[in-house]
């Protein structure tokens, strides 16, 4: 498979080299495919894969993955230009995060959603909101004691969430479906419980687990 990573800060090299390591091809997409971490990254990734513009990753991916900090997610959408992901699966990582006042906070919410502005941006694209809810060290191959934890997801279209689920799968977790990419109104404030508990105890060891009676 041919995956378009669109970001290319922790969270998409960590997303990107998973892939790798499965066996898929993997560009990623930035807004300069020469700065010298990106360049580390291909290096250290090997042969499958490269860098470049936001739009090569867009053409050339069948799956993308959305990851980039939310100030510049409209306009990386605008750069891989959206008739390229149109018919794709889009995985949507981000959230909708505030800094201006130091901690962060949900810059939308709750009458609508960063996973749905981004389906707005993409209105071809097949959205579906995933990976938003756990620390990037934790997205592949998660190991906790209770056995894998949950990932939610959510999303319009019933076959790209049948898709993003094998992938979950593939990378080690268990998979909740939100049902539309409306869920994602809960899913960003949950990130953000995910967050809160980061800065009260100093460490990103914990992800979410729904119990079943």
């Amino acid at each position: 498979m041919k995956v378009g990573i669109l970001g290319s800060g922790d969270v998409g090299q960590v997303l990107g080299s998973a892939f790798a390591t499965l066996g898929h091809e993997v560009k990623m997409g930035t807004r300069d495919p020469g700065q010298e971490r990106v360049k580390a990254w291909v290096k250290k990734n090997g042969a499958r894969v490269s860098a470049g513009s936001f739009a090569e990753a867009a053409r050339f991916c069948e799956v993308a993955v959305l990851a980039t900090g939310w100030p510049g997610t409209e306009n990386a959408i605008t750069l891989a230009g959206p008739d390229h992901l149109a018919g794709k699966v889009v995985i949507d990582v981000t959230n909708p995060l505030d800094f201006s006042s130091g901690a962060p906070r949900l810059a939308v919410g709750h009458a609508d959603s960063g996973g749905e502005r981004v389906q707005r941006w993409l209105p071809k694209g097949r959205v579906v909101k995933a990976f938003n809810t756990v620390g990037n060290p934790h997205m592949f191959r998660p190991n906790f004691p209770g056995g894998p934890p949950d990932m939610f997801i959510c999303g319009n279209d019933k076959s790209a969430k049948e898709k993003v689920t094998a992938i979950l799968k593939d990378f080690g977790w268990s998979v909740i479906d939100f049902g539309g990419i409306e869920g994602a109104r809960y899913l960003e404030p949950l990130a953000m419980v995910w967050i809160l508990h980061y800065f009260h105890t100093k460490t990103g060891d914990h992800a979410f687990k729904l119990l079943r009676k």
